[in-house]
């Protein structure tokens, strides 16, 4: 057997093998609750992406951003979709530019609220809660409250959370969990961080 012919049954038993695996799978669609979480880069970049996708299919989109409080690339992109993406920065800040603990629960507590209002809209498909998990970790707002909140969204509410250190009952109750790992960064080597890259 040559080369092409050993690739092409090759090919063949993996074709059986993925259409048994999709052939098995019932449910048509669901709304799901995605968490990017883990020391590496590419979170925010992870959930825009997905918002990109989504923007192809003609989805509505509401985007609330938790702690983060300047002005981003992406946001400015996903203005030119004003029709169909409603974005609020909510943040002030990290927390350690602040320095200001009561402020930042208070912003968080208006940044919740306005993620619920979105949740609420029939019309919105997917919400993207930029940096959530940040907000959590530091015990801005109730974790219990929230994480039974996102569990009983709209049963078509796609709900995407960014953030390092997710905490474990938000990872439970989530349908899909990516941790970007750390293997190399330039910050490390002395670069800053850049428009279009980190922000």
């Amino acid at each position: 057997m040559n080369d092409a012919a050993r690739h092409q049954a090759k090919m063949a038993k993996r074709k059986q093998v993925q259409d048994a695996e999709i052939a098995s799978k019932t449910i048509e669609s669901k709304g799901l609750l995605v968490v990017t979480t883990g020391p590496g880069k590419g979170k925010s970049t992870a959930a825009f992406g997905l918002v990109l996708r989504a923007l192809g299919h003609g989805w509505r989109i509401g985007v609330v951003q938790f702690v983060k409080g300047r002005d981003t690339g992406e946001r400015r992109a996903l203005e030119r979709f004003s029709d169909l993406v409603t974005w609020h920065t909510m943040g002030e800040g990290f927390t350690w530019v602040t320095q200001d603990r009561d402020r930042d629960v208070a912003a968080a507590a208006r940044a919740w609220e306005k993620a619920r209002d979105l949740m609420a809209d029939p019309e919105i498909k997917m919400v993207v809660l930029d940096e959530l998990n940040i907000a959590l970790r530091y015990d801005y707002l109730p974790l219990d409250q929230i994480v039974a909140e996102l569990a009983a969204r709209r049963p078509d509410l796609h709900v995407v959370v960014t953030g390092r250190n997710a905490k474990k009952e938000l990872i439970e109750a989530a349908d899909l969990v990516t941790e970007m790992g750390l293997v190399k960064h330039h910050f490390a080597a002395g670069v800053k961080g850049q428009a279009g890259i980190e922000f």
